[in-house]
């Protein structure tokens, strides 16, 4: 089959043949990709930032925002039968540790990573188990919400963290309205009622915010903080969710915060550098956020079901992932890519 695997990093993956993924245990299910997501984690795969957190051995296929059809299964396998679509939670857990008892599997304590450290969905097959398969409702085309496997999810896990302690008197500002943001936004509508103010350097992505249901919209040119502050009374919010993490959106998202605000750390790659006497005096709170749990997983299917959610998407052959990563790095994507193969 096709795949696009990685062989060196800091270079270029390419597309090859490899041998097809194999039922080898009862709880195996094989999905044929039917859309698979090109997430700015792959950028920083290929750079080599997660090479010593995943531990993985090159060659390996990349992509893990994956969704598709059922294509073979295990004999023990009761949830989905061959051609059920479905989309893939990215981690394959075990079910059995003390976290996945407690439907914490976002910390299962031998998970794998499909596209992180095990080969991923940039390919026309992916390995997985029962456990990570959601039925998809038949109003849902796989390509149209493979992204949400990462992208939404993690979006949901951190808004519904924020949602549990936001009234609707209350302000929460959205950092980045691009592959994340923009979905980010749409689940903050369906799961709360304050008052949504989002940060974005793009005007096309703050127009697209304010399609979403944004109630301000903040251009950053440099005076994007006082133009919070603004809007908050000079007090800042209650919550800042931040989807970019790089390039001064930290620095911009703690000043944004009141006293006793919450920072949702989503996007990564810069750094929190706070003075801990700010943190004390002000008590405010720093929250990180993987990607979200089965459970979260199978609620943002129902919103996407009800077209609460919707995933704004550029489609790609996969023949033409280099094309799609290049566009990705480059801001030339409106909303998420996805590979089709």
């Amino acid at each position: 089959m096709k795949a696009v695997q990685l062989s060196k990093y800091d270079q270029q993956p390419e597309l090859v043949e490899v041998p097809e993924p194999e039922i080898t245990g009862p709880l195996d299910v094989i999905v044929r990709i039917g859309g698979a997501g090109v997430c700015r984690t792959d950028l920083h795969i290929i750079e080599g930032q997660w090479e010593q957190k995943s531990g993985v051995v090159l060659p390996y296929t990349i992509g893990h925002e994956n969704a598709g059809w059922v294509h073979a299964v295990g004999d023990a396998v009761t949830n989905v039968a061959v051609g059920d679509p479905v989309i893939l939670h990215p981690l394959v857990t075990c079910g059995l540790c003390a976290a996945c008892r407690d439907g914490d599997d976002v910390h299962c304590a031998g998970s794998r990573f499909p596209g992180i450290d095990s080969d991923g969905g940039y390919a026309e097959l992916l390995k997985t188990n029962a456990r990570s398969v959601v039925k998809l409702d038949p109003s849902l085309e796989p390509a149209a919400v493979a992204a949400l496997a990462d992208a939404g999810l993690t979006a949901i896990h951190a808004v519904r963290k924020a949602a549990a302690h936001l009234r609707p008197s209350q302000k929460v500002v959205v950092i980045g309205a691009g592959g994340l943001g923009h979905i980010g936004i749409q689940v903050l509508r369906a799961m709360s009622a304050a008052e949504i103010i989002v940060v974005d350097r793009s005007w096309e992505a703050l127009a697209l915010a304010e399609e979403l249901g944004a109630h301000h919209i903040v251009r950053a040119d440099g005076e994007q903080i006082d133009a919070v502050k603004d809007l908050t009374g000079g007090n800042g919010a209650e919550a800042v969710l931040d989807f970019v993490g790089e390039g001064g959106a930290v620095e911009d998202g703690v000043a944004m915060l009141r006293r006793a605000g919450s920072y949702y750390v989503i996007g990564y790659g810069g750094r929190i550098d706070v003075p801990t006497i700010d943190i004390i005096s002000t008590e405010i709170n720093f929250v990180g956020n993987l990607v979200g749990s089965y459970s979260d997983l199978s609620e943002l299917m129902v919103l996407a079901a009800r077209g609460l959610v919707t995933l704004h998407t550029a489609r790609y052959p996969l023949e033409e992932f280099a094309s799609a990563l290049h566009d990705l790095e480059q801001g030339k994507v409106r909303g998420r890519a996805i590979l089709v193969p």
